[in-house]
């Protein structure tokens, strides 16, 4: 498959430390369609890119998610490799990041950073957010990958024009993987080298913040994709309060204490905790009759083509 087809994307923000070697190094790979997002950088990151032979847009509004929509609108080509500008990754994994998009095994891959990576690329809160992350995911949708936050992907048209996206931050790689579970896509995951960020690049993520905004995301979306995750964690969470006062109130009753607004609040709470759980396994169902449905409706229009 001819590289023309395939358009590199690479959002980017105040990355002009390391932006210039990026690109240079897809194109000694035989990249020339390269599209750096600028997210209104005020260093050297578009001018930089421009002369590399790379075309720059400046995205209308700020993240990196908002970068990645706008990106998916535009971009016209059969496929994308999506990577990050600050030159974590190499370019040469490219071509085993498309391999099984190009083969037609997968709609859209995933590099996986935690395979392989360099001394000091992450801390060790980093690696026990991902991990964390990573197990959550899998509890909430029932697919378990390895690196659900890796910027290196790659997508066919379409996976990438079949997205519905809306978070404007960190949180889109975890989106795009949902959206990727939600309409059935076919994914995989390869092994890429992961290098520490260059010296005078510093990170824009910060771990506790846009970890706690990536969970979220993940726990949200689950409302429409698994009910029974979403509901069954609220109605835990109530049982659970619930047998906290019950034992105070059971202690304080051997005691010959009665605590009569305890125990009404205690019977309140493993009800209500009782009642999510069966909203849950209601909601669940509904959502996998409209999931069939969806699943047919696309079998019968893919036929008709």
């Amino acid at each position: 498959m001819p590289n023309e087809d395939v358009c590199v994307l690479i959002p980017a923000l105040n990355e002009e430390a390391t932006i210039g070697q990026v690109i240079k190094d897809f194109r000694a790979e035989g990249f020339d369609n390269i599209l750096v997002m600028d997210g209104h950088s005020t260093d050297r990151t578009r001018d930089i890119a421009e002369s590399e032979g790379a075309k720059v847009i400046i995205q209308h509004g700020k993240g990196k998610g908002q970068a990645i929509q706008e990106a998916f609108e535009i971009i016209d080509n059969d496929y994308i490799v999506m990577v990050d500008g600050d030159g974590t990754n190499l370019a040469k994994d490219a071509h085993v990041v498309l391999a099984p998009v190009l083969e037609g095994k997968a709609d859209h891959v995933m590099g996986n950073r935690l395979v392989d990576y360099e001394d000091g690329a992450f801390t060790r809160l980093n690696l026990i957010g991902n991990k964390l992350i990573n197990k959550m995911f899998g509890m909430a949708y029932g697919v378990w990958l390895e690196d659900i936050l890796t910027g290196y992907r790659a997508f066919n048209k379409k996976a990438f024009k079949s997205f519905e996206l809306k978070k404007l931050g960190f949180e889109i790689e975890s989106e795009i993987t949902i959206e990727s579970v939600a309409k059935d896509l076919r994914i995989e995951e390869v092994p890429t080298t992961y290098l520490a960020r260059h010296s005078k690049g510093a990170t824009k993520l910060n771990p506790l913040k846009d970890g706690w905004r990536i969970g979220s995301t993940i726990y949200k979306m689950a409302k429409l994709h698994n009910p029974m995750f979403y509901f069954g964690l609220i109605g835990g969470c109530f049982i659970l309060a619930g047998f906290i006062t019950g034992i105070f109130v059971v202690s304080q009753w051997f005691e010959g204490i009665t605590r009569v607004p305890l125990t009404v609040l205690t019977a309140l709470l493993i009800i209500a905790g009782f009642q999510m759980f069966v909203f849950g396994m209601l909601s669940d169902l509904v959502v996998t009759l409209h999931r069939e449905n969806l699943r047919m409706l696309r079998k019968i229009s893919e036929d008709k083509k």
